[in-house]
């Protein structure tokens, strides 16, 4: 899990939340075409283009906007529109049978003490990495690395075959610096991954 540092949030999103208009009650569900697409555009370059949680490549198509907090109407409904608790996860279309993972598998299950956020500045030293792709708590003890991981299904067999798939590629390099440059706004896959163990 790669440290999000939050930016501004798109202008256009901020005019479309405070539009004057007398029965104007903006709502996530009823968010414009264009704030979408300016959400989205917004919060994979702040991520650098890599999943919230796992890291993996975020590809049109195939990632959501994830609220960090659930704006489940019975968790945190009133930070459904607040960029601080907005994310960008993969994972958008499933096919019958394909394990969810990530915001998917997150869904909305929240508690604070047992879920570590990506916009924690120590997110990064909550884990550890293997070289067969596995992602463990730094320490055993770590109660909420522990949840998260479990929560957001990070060790299942495709996750952990795509990490190992970028170690293995990886493993002869006798420098892997050029993976951890961000080039075009973007970092490689399992950013954290290769940087624990290389």
């Amino acid at each position: 899990m790669k440290y999000i540092i939050k930016q501004t949030e798109p202008e256009s999103f901020i005019i479309w939340k405070n539009k004057e208009n007398d029965d104007w009650q903006p709502t996530y569900a009823n968010i414009d075409r264009q704030e979408r697409i300016d959400l989205f555009k917004s919060l994979k370059g702040e991520q650098g283009h890599i999943c919230c949680y796992c890291e993996r490549e975020l590809n049109d198509g195939d990632c959501h906007i994830e609220h960090f907090r659930p704006k489940d109407k019975t968790k945190f409904p009133h930070l459904e529109l607040v960029y601080d608790n907005l994310l960008c996860s993969c994972q958008v279309n499933t096919e019958k049978g394909e394990p969810l993972h990530c915001g998917n598998s997150k869904g909305n299950w929240f508690d604070e003490e047992l879920l570590i956020s990506p916009l924690d500045s120590t997110c990064e030293n909550k884990f550890k990495y293997t070289f067969d792709g596995q992602i463990l708590p730094f320490n055993e003890n770590d109660e909420a690395a522990k949840n998260t991981i479990e929560k957001l299904q990070l060790n299942i067999d495709k996750l952990k075959d795509l990490r190992k798939g970028v170690i293995d590629a990886l493993f002869e390099d006798e420098d892997v610096t050029w993976y951890l440059e961000m080039k075009n706004g973007k970092y490689n896959e399992f950013y954290t991954t290769i940087n624990y163990l290389f």
